[in-house]
């Protein structure tokens, strides 16, 4: 299946200023297919090790890790003959061996003509920078997401679709009703499936939702289990709480977190750990409330007032045992969590993007879903479930600040009316 980062792989691996590549996210991403895949295909060979797979492996890193000594070593260990530029060095499950992750920096300053690239599911939380060195300017660093919904379409041989979106997006004219139709039926089915590329693949082979979902209850175990072997003993419960609760706080009405819900009594100093734990793992993202609007919003979010989405709302489905046709039929059963379920798909596919997102509430409650900065302006982005487009709030955000324009995300076709881009759901991957 075709994976974006490709193209970022192929620029990483002919440009001059190239440093050996820690790519990070989440478990269950595609970052161990996706680097094999472009090692078997841009490469005369691959020399792959999996700190996982082989735990004797560190000892390799315990004394000299100069390039000098260990090129030889790591030959013989994997029975290929690692030849500069022709050769792709792959450390996978690095985070289980800050040693190798160290050497990175000697292979930038003294062997810079070695290509590696370092894989790591969980380096924010794995990593204990207080003994090890981490190389901070001597590395190249990307985080890897799940699909997309273009790359899902794509998944899906729906590549002619995709190129009639991007037209429509970049004409702001409406798509014909049935090419309309047939993506919002694709967007309700990405809903259910989300990006992780196993579920992806199994959906594309089958069409069975069910094959699906025991995928994803599988990934969903083995977050749990990643909160115990990577965690603070006494963070453990805390953490998984936490986590559970992100799913109740999406279907209230206000999706702003709130300790108080995750148990009676909660304070912020007991769950903070917990809630960057999550952060830092690629589980989950905090999306701050910028309290005012001016370049740049960083210097502007409140850090007490936040929101949490996980990483892939196929996953927050399965975690919430929907069924599948109430998500593919938009049953009213669950108007209480449409508007929390698809701010968690619109938040991803942003960050995914590069963009850095925030929300805006007014001193009277008016509120804007996201405000990013796209193209140097700084842009108000407004959700809606349905084709049900009043956005009050919107109005009032825009009668504040008179933006450049605004951009709302419906199930309504494209249009550009009142310096408001109406972009369907769908067409996300655009913006």
């Amino acid at each position: 299946m075709y994976r974006k980062i490709s193209m970022y792989l192929d620029e990483w691996k002919n440009s001059p200023h190239r440093k050996p590549l820690i790519l990070q996210g989440a478990r269950q991403v595609g970052k161990t297919f996706t680097v094999l895949e472009f090692g078997r295909t841009r490469y005369d060979n691959v020399a792959y090790f999996n700190f996982e797979m082989n735990p004797m492996l560190g000892r390799t890193f315990d004394g000299d890790i100069s390039p000098d000594y260990l090129v030889p070593v790591l030959s013989h260990i994997c029975g290929q003959t690692i030849v500069r530029e022709r050769t792709l060095i792959v450390f996978d499950e690095v985070q289980l061996c800050e040693r190798a992750l160290t050497s990175l920096k000697y292979f930038y300053e003294n062997a810079p003509g070695y290509h590696i690239i370092a894989l790591g599911s969980l380096l924010g939380v794995a990593v204990n920078r207080a003994n090890f060195s981490f190389p901070v300017g001597k590395v190249d660093m990307k985080t890897m997401y799940p699909m997309d919904i273009e790359e899902f379409m794509l998944a899906l041989g729906e590549d002619m679709l995709v190129e009639r979106i991007r037209e429509y997006f970049d004409t702001h004219s409406p798509m014909p009703d049935a090419l309309h139709d047939s993506a919002m039926r694709l967007y309700r089915e990405y809903l259910v499936v989300g990006g992780m590329p196993e579920c992806v693949s199994q959906y594309a082979a089958t069409k069975d939702f069910i094959l699906v979902r025991t995928i994803q209850e599988n990934i969903l175990a083995a977050y749990l289990n990643d909160m115990s072997k990577y965690n603070n003993l006494n963070e453990i419960k805390k953490t998984r709480l936490a986590y559970e609760n992100i799913t109740v706080q999406l279907s209230k009405k206000n999706t702003r977190f709130q300790y108080k819900l995750i148990k009676t009594g909660a304070r912020a100093a007991e769950f903070e750990n917990a809630i960057e734990w999550l952060a830092l793992s690629g589980i989950a993202c905090r999306v701050y409330k910028a309290e005012q609007i001016k370049k740049p919003l960083e210097n502007y979010k409140d850090i007490d007032a936040f929101k949490i989405y996980v990483s892939d709302i196929g996953l927050l489905c399965a975690k919430k045992q929907l069924f599948s046709d109430d998500i593919l039929y938009m049953s009213d059963e669950l108007d209480d969590f449409k508007g929390g379920m698809v701010e968690n798909y619109v938040n991803f596919h942003l960050t995914a993007k590069g963009y850095m997102t925030y929300y805006w509430e007014s001193e009277r409650g008016a509120e804007v879903d996201f405000v990013i900065q796209r193209e140097g302006r700084i842009i108000p982005v407004e959700v809606k479930s349905a084709d049900n487009t009043r956005a009050k709030s919107l109005k009032i955000y825009m009668d504040t600040y008179s933006p450049d324009y605004a951009i709302k995300l419906s199930a309504k076709n494209f249009g550009f009316e009142n310096n408001i881009m109406t972009v369907p759901l769908y067409a996300v991957f655009c913006i």
